[in-house]
């Protein structure tokens, strides 16, 4: 084993360590990129890792792969996207949703729990951040849910996993970056949208299977409310006008991807305009609120951009130690062929994001992996479907499992962490399920882009 590939070995080595150290991951990767790239130019002979400079021929131009990053307009859609988010969180239309569907679900066995499904699809189409759909939906089910007697397991299992679906469902702040890391148009930001969309909506389908049949087979799990609403007119028509702005949001959004009328940059503008007047219509829009809802905008984007630029700088270096030719040679040396190679990086994926955020993976180690395997053939969108699927999982999976935290701040004192990792170990079990069905039938990623925007 060479220099190169022991110190390659020493990056991410030293990086594991400082995380589990507690050191932040932003200041970790752009210090022992740092580190590692003054090691390389005194150790390393033909180290090839300038951060600043590319040479092609004659000509030296300035790479900017750190002022590329904020001059990069697809990047705009990141804090647009967010805001969209945060204002909807505020608008009171998930409350109004759940309020409404209640009325008509409620009566049934599970009743409770599918509301938050059918809430948590539609806070994810039209907000796609994990941490707030998390705890709005906690907030809004587990005390209805514990008082008609559900298993506690199930209730903070069901708002905790449901919550996570805002990270696949389009839009989708990571379906943004991975578009923009993979760099190829086979897995452009619309393609991806469109491929998430039905595994999406089947996670759904998943979910809401596994409490009826849980509820049915075990009576006490989801039992049914005793003193029942009588279903009437009124009842529907509520659940309509409360479905029809989120849906009318999303529309616009997806629809004006899909059908070209606007780029995704554009389409996060619409998006965050229609969101700031939903919230208005509604008469919870106030100065405080709009300075509160930029301040978290500001934050969540500047802690994705700090990570962003930590990880290009450490990726720059890894590269200029080798560390493409290291992870090539490490995958095509295995001894399986295009699927047992696909297979086994997306079980270092999984296992990855019981440590990792998703943030992280996908900066640093899809760029490394996705070139090796569509060098092999592998489908670039269909990849990048099964890659994000595999990350979802890691909002679930302790320690680091952030939903885990989110959903336990809102809990009633009544629920213990148990509970907590009770309830969400059949959902990451459907989690991988749905992984399964899309890695045996890739039309489930592939068929809808390419209907949509042609293709084999």
């Amino acid at each position: 084993m060479g220099l190169e590939q022991l110190l390659v070995i020493a990056m991410f080595a030293s990086f594991m360590g400082l995380l589990l150290l507690g050191f932040p991951v932003a200041w970790s990767l752009a210090g022992i990129g740092l580190v590692f790239a003054v090691t390389g130019h005194v150790l390393v002979e033909y180290f090839d890792a300038d951060l600043w400079y590319t040479w092609s021929g004659t000509i030296s131009v300035l790479d900017a792969r750190i002022y590329g990053i904020v001059a990069n307009e697809l990047m705009v859609a990141l804090p647009l996207f967010i805001f969209m988010g945060i204002m909807l969180d505020r608008s009171g239309i998930a409350e109004r949703l759940m309020h409404s569907l209640v009325r008509v679900l409620g009566p049934l066995r599970g009743g409770y729990a599918i509301t938050v499904v059918i809430v948590g699809v539609l806070l994810a189409a039209s907000t796609g951040i994990v941490g707030a759909s998390v705890v709005l939906l906690g907030m809004l089910s587990l005390g209805p849910m514990l008082q008609a007697n559900y298993n506690k397991s199930l209730a903070v299992g069901t708002a905790c996993s449901v919550g996570t679906l805002g990270i696949l469902v389009p839009p989708s702040i990571m379906l943004v970056l991975m578009a923009d890391r993979l760099g190829t148009p086979e897995a452009s930001v619309g393609k991806l949208f469109m491929g998430a969309l039905i595994p999406g909506m089947m996670l759904a389908c998943l979910y809401i299977l596994y409490i009826v049949i849980a509820s049915w087979l075990k009576k006490d799990f989801a039992p049914a409310p005793k003193n029942r609403q009588p279903l009437d007119g009124r009842a529907l028509i509520d659940v309509f006008w409360a479905v029809v702005p989120p849906l009318a949001l999303i529309l616009a959004v997806l629809g004006s991807i899909f059908f070209g009328i606007a780029t995704t940059t554009e389409a996060s503008a619409v998006g965050a305009a229609g969101a700031l007047l939903m919230t208005g219509i509604g008469r919870r829009l106030n100065l405080a609120m709009l300075k509160e809802a930029l301040y978290q905008t500001s934050r969540t984007t500047a802690f994705i951009f700090g990570i962003f630029i930590g990880a290009t700088v450490f990726a720059a270096v890894l590269r200029g130690l080798g560390g493409d030719d290291v992870v090539r040679a490490a995958l095509t040396g295995l001894p399986f062929g295009q699927t047992g190679v696909l297979l086994t990086v997306l079980f270092i994926t999984f296992l990855l994001g019981f440590f990792l955020d998703w943030v992280e993976i996908t900066l640093i180690i899809l760029p490394l992996v996705a070139p090796v395997l569509f060098s092999m053939g592998v489908d670039p969108l269909w990849f990048a479907i099964l890659f994000a699927l595999c990350l979802q999982t890691s909002f679930l999976t302790p320690p680091v499992g952030f939903a885990l935290f989110y959903i336990k701040g809102v809990c009633p004192p009544g629920i213990t962490t148990r509970d907590i990792y009770l309830g969400v170990a059949p959902f990451i079990a459907l989690q991988l399920l749905g992984l399964a069905l899309v890695f045996n039938f890739q039309e489930l990623a592939t068929w809808l882009p390419n209907e949509v925007y042609g293709g084999p």
